[in-house]
Formats: structure tokens, sequence, C-alpha cells
């Protein structure tokens, strides 16, 4: 086997998906609650105890809290802080989010755009409107006056960064990310929810183009290693064969 074509054509494949997770993340920097990713990397080991080049390990997602920013949308939610809204679709079937674009539902309940439902509040039908408090409290407007109709908690991970994605927005429990513990958002020094507010994505456009630059050349600079190693070779069974 020649070493130094192996090492460069696997930097090729490596960068080559590095690219492709930072275009997904670029491609997705304006959607809300989105948290980006970063390509792992590992050696490979040669027998003799050396490296024979570099393999992708899989994808980190990076929970770097983005910037809040006012909304329109009379049921926006961000969140302030470290946690997940806790979500459940149709089958009952939990998952945890950063987006906090919600609407209300036919049957009262506040879903995003995936139609997940938002655990722990319900709005009534004769709600004018609806308010929701830095601790939590869904406080609702009505002809009669104003009533509290239930309370948002939030949910952290003892290492959320094992959690599995789902499209950058959605996270479900794995055994690494630990058991789902919920907290009381508004104490003092914890998580709040900011009540018309959505958290945009972490992903920076200006630092994922230079990621995409960095990339490129890594890529680069690994073809011309191949292109070395093919005429290396070339030249070394040509002096064979003379």
């Amino acid at each position: 086997m020649n070493k130094a074509l192996y090492a460069a054509a696997s930097g090729m494949a490596a960068q080559q998906q590095n690219l492709e997770v930072i275009s997904e993340n670029l491609s997705n920097a304006d959607v809300a609650g989105f948290k980006g990713a970063a390509a792992t990397f590992a050696e490979i080991a040669s027998p003799d105890g050396g490296t024979l080049g570099t393999v992708q390990t899989g994808t980190q997602t990076l929970f770097a809290q983005g910037k809040l920013m006012h909304s329109e949308g009379p049921f926006d939610l961000a969140i302030d802080g470290p946690g997940f809204f806790a979500v459940v679709d149709g089958r009952g079937q939990r998952a945890y989010t950063r987006d906090g674009e919600f609407a209300r539902g036919a049957d009262g309940s506040l879903r995003n755009a995936q139609g997940w439902r938002l655990k722990g509040v319900r709005i009534p039908e004769d709600a004018l409107s609806a308010r929701v408090a830095e601790d939590g409290t869904v406080t609702i407007t009505t002809a009669k006056g104003s009533a509290r109709c239930g309370r948002i908690r939030l949910t952290e991970f003892p290492a959320p960064e094992y959690l599995r994605s789902a499209g950058g927005t959605l996270f479900f429990e794995t055994r690494g990310s630990g058991k789902a513990r919920t907290v009381e958002p508004g104490t003092a020094g914890g998580p709040a929810i900011k009540f018309g507010m959505l958290e945009k994505s972490n992903v920076g456009i200006i630092e994922a183009m230079m990621q995409i630059l960095a990339a490129q050349r890594a890529y680069e600079a690994n073809a011309k290693g191949v292109q070395a190693a093919d005429e290396m070779m070339r030249i070394a069974d040509n002096l064979s064969r003379g």
C-alpha cells in the first residue's frame, strides 16, 4: 500500500464530508432554533503504530446560544439560557427543541411547524390573547378577564451534545445524553422564557464561509498530495521496468 497516497486520499474524503456539514449549517442559518454541527475526525492507525490517514467519525451539535430577536408571532417563545422545550407528536413520542415558533392548533394546543405539541399549555377557545411570563406561567385574557391556563417547563440534559439530532431543531434523548430533567424557568441563575421572541440560528454566516474556504484549501492540499504520490508511483514503476 502507498501510505502517502492513502493518507492524502483519506484527507480528501474527510474534507468532503466536512464541507457537507458546513454547507448544511449555512443552509439553515435563518432557521429559528437551529443548532449548527461540527465534523469530528480521528487518525487511522497503521499496524506498525504509525498513521495512515484521517477519517470523519461523525458530527457534534454545537449548543451555543443564538441571538434572541423580537418576533411578530402571537405565541412565539425563546429560551434565554440552557434547556429545551419538550414537545410531543401524535403518537406520544417526545422530542426537545429550541425552536419556539408555535401556533395555536384547533384543539387549543401550541404546535410547531412539524405539528409537535408543546407540553404544559392549552389555550381555550374563548381566549382573546395569551402571555407567557419568564417562569413559564401562561396567562390568557378573555371577555371575562384574565386567568392562568398552564405553565411551561423546560428540560435539561447532563450531556446535551450527545442528543440525537433530527434536522438541527428537534433532538431526541440517547443513552449518552443522560436522562431528561425538568427545570423551572425564571429562577435565579437559571434559564428564562422570553415571550414574543425567537432564538435565531447559532450559525454565523461569515464564520461558516471562512470554514468553507479553509476546508476547500485542505481538500486541494490533499488532492495535490494524491497527484504527487501517483507521480512518484509512476516514476518508480518506470525505473523498475528500465
